[in-house]
């Protein structure tokens, strides 16, 4: 039976039992996890016991994170791939500061100019030419050796028992692979893992990956040889036997063959950033974000042209609320097209957008009444809703350290490396062939992010890191969840729970990157009043099925300061779970 939070008596147009009042209406089926030791959510039910498991073996948050994240990248391999991309955010509790952890590579240096343009005819193909450095095994050591306190084999080996002896093949992956299966097998060695026989795998039979194993295996074996050394020099180890050692020499070798551009050199000298990360100020958080380089500020810009009491005035999921919503994330998505693009090589003027003088300046140009046209042009030609990878990770340990992590990248546009398992970043999928546009593609330059972990604080009050998949409506599902918990009153699984809507005109962040003028899709918990109602606004309505994957999949972990519960939520549209105590 749902479970009804502090309903208010004010009634809306519109509104469905399941529609919230001005008030907090909050229905959830599953119950939010509470504990007071220690909380790990994510995308899949076994990575969220990989973190447990590590938790209780006396890890602290990043050593979980990064089991349960290395974990994800087996047991959604479709949409997370151990070579792929793993940006975080992390607080640790000695000194409450947040950080951003890049985690996304470079396009190749041999990356020639105009190469897609004059070459490709404008796109960015699949395959090997839409590699960009992989960045997720250095980056999940790295933040090991700074912040965790166990060595890469005691985080990995979830993931390898995953791997070697498989895992039940689970609903969502099943139909991804299913979905893709001709681009699957378009490549033998991806065809060989993937369809099985020749067919995609079923739901419930055990699925293996039994050369990713043995990768991962490798940089254990390499690790403990180097372990007498020291935690540092077996680390080392580990991230030399990806980068420059036997996994780097097969990844080079295949990509060289293919055509490719990846060299030993971008290899190599890989290593994340490390920096403080961006934040706005909303109601009585402080909303964190990493920066330009991913999308992660359009959450920031979205908050900024917000005001808490006059949302919550208009009712949770009421027309004018998703009206509202979807037209505060129009406009800051415009400001993503026009500017986010990696600083090192595009001048971001970050602190503007992310002023409350730009704000005021944006929602001024919202009609309560009308949809705004987007930068899309009317007439522009249709897409279906984009790449839907990535999954997400959240912990909070014993000592109040905080996590939050989005790995990424999918299998099914580029080639396994045979003998390893590993599909090396595709990320250059989210780069622009055109030289003029903010996230061109440039040797040395990383391509912009959809993957954005995010964490709100409450300085001496609260903290919680909360994030989801969903390329382009990542930001739009973490907007919704945290106006439920922070604004509407919710628990964090009840605010995970409630319908959700996503606006689709812009251009999308994946190659071919089409807009969708004025696109609106709501899951189908919905009223028809509601969706005939914001159709008349002039937002082209269409309607996903209910419980819908492609809504994200939102987790979270709120942790009381005061009273020292923690209380999570992981979103049923996935094969999302929390775990803790």
């Amino acid at each position: 039976m749902p479970i009804v939070v502090t309903p208010s008596d004010r009634t809306l147009t519109g509104r469905t039992a399941h529609d919230g009042p001005a008030g907090t209406v909050a229905t959830a089926h599953r119950p939010a996890l509470m504990g007071t030791r220690h909380m790990v959510a994510a995308g899949h039910y076994l990575a969220a016991q990989a973190g447990l498991q590590v938790l209780e073996a006396g890890g602290n948050a990043v050593d979980a994170g990064v089991a349960a994240g290395i974990a994800l990248g087996v047991l959604q391999s479709d949409i997370v791939n151990v070579a792929g991309v793993a940006p975080i955010l992390l607080r640790m509790a000695g000194d409450g500061v947040v950080l951003e952890v890049s985690g996304l590579g470079h396009w190749p240096r041999a990356l020639p100019p105009r190469f897609f343009m004059e070459r490709h005819g404008g796109t960015i193909p699949h395959g090997v030419l839409r590699t960009v450095v992989p960045a997720a095994p250095g980056t999940w050591i790295a933040v090991l050796e700074r912040f965790g306190t166990l060595s890469f084999g005691d985080v990995a080996q979830f993931a390898i028992r995953f791997a070697r002896d498989g895992f039940p093949m689970h609903a969502v992956m099943a139909r991804v692979v299913e979905e893709y299966a001709e681009s699957y097998r378009r490549w033998p060695s991806s065809a060989a893992i993937y369809l099985p026989g020749g067919r995609p795998p079923v739901v419930g039979v055990p699925f293996v990956q039994a050369d990713l194993g043995r990768t991962l295996q490798y940089m254990v074996d390499q690790e403990r040889a180097a372990s007498g050394r020291g935690r540092a020099a077996g680390l080392k180890a580990a991230r030399d036997a990806f980068y420059s050692g036997d996994i780097a020499h097969a990844i080079l070798d295949f990509h060289r063959r293919e055509g490719g551009l990846l060299a030993a050199s971008d290899l190599a000298a890989y290593q994340p950033e490390i920096s403080p990360a961006r934040k706005v100020r909303f109601a009585d958080l402080d909303v964190y974000f990493c920066g330009p380089w991913c999308q992660g500020p359009a959450l920031g810009q979205a908050l900024n042209m917000i005001d808490p009491a006059e949302i919550r005035s208009v009712g949770h999921n009421s027309v004018d609320y998703v009206h509202t919503l979807v037209e505060v994330l129009k406009l800051a998505f415009d400001d993503r097209e026009r500017w986010y693009g990696d600083p090192r090589f595009v001048d971001v003027p970050l602190d503007r957008l992310l002023s409350a003088d730009h704000a005021r300046a944006q929602r001024a140009l919202i009609d309560p009444t009308r949809a705004r046209a987007n930068l899309a042009a009317p007439g522009a030609a249709a897409a279906t809703a984009g790449s839907l990878d990535t999954s997400y990770v959240c912990v909070v340990d014993r000592w109040g350290n905080a996590f939050s992590a989005t790995p990424s990248d999918t299998s099914s546009d580029t080639p396994v490396v045979p003998g390893t398992g590993l599909c090396p970043s595709s990320r250059g999928s989210q780069g622009w062939a055109d030289p003029a546009h903010a996230s061109a593609a440039v040797a040395g330059k990383r391509p912009r992010l959809t993957p954005s972990p995010a964490m709100a604080v409450s300085p001496g009050h609260m903290v919680m890191p909360f994030g989801t998949p969903g390329g382009d409506v990542q930001l739009q599902a973490m907007l919704h969840v945290l106006l439920g918990v922070r604004v509407f009153g919710m628990d964090p699984q009840a605010a995970i729970e409630q319908p959700r809507f996503a606006t689709y005109s812009f251009p999308d962040s994946f190659e071919p990157h089409k807009p969708q003028p004025g696109r609106l899709n709501l899951e189908s918990r919905f009223s028809r009043a509601t969706g005939e109602a914001l159709a008349a606004r002039g937002h082209d309505v269409q309607w996903w099925e209910d419980w819908t994957w492609r809504a994200g999949g939102v987790c979270a972990v709120v942790h009381d300061l005061a009273s020292g519960v923690m209380t999570a939520g992981a979103d049923p549209r996935r094969a999302s779970y929390a775990a803790g105590w």
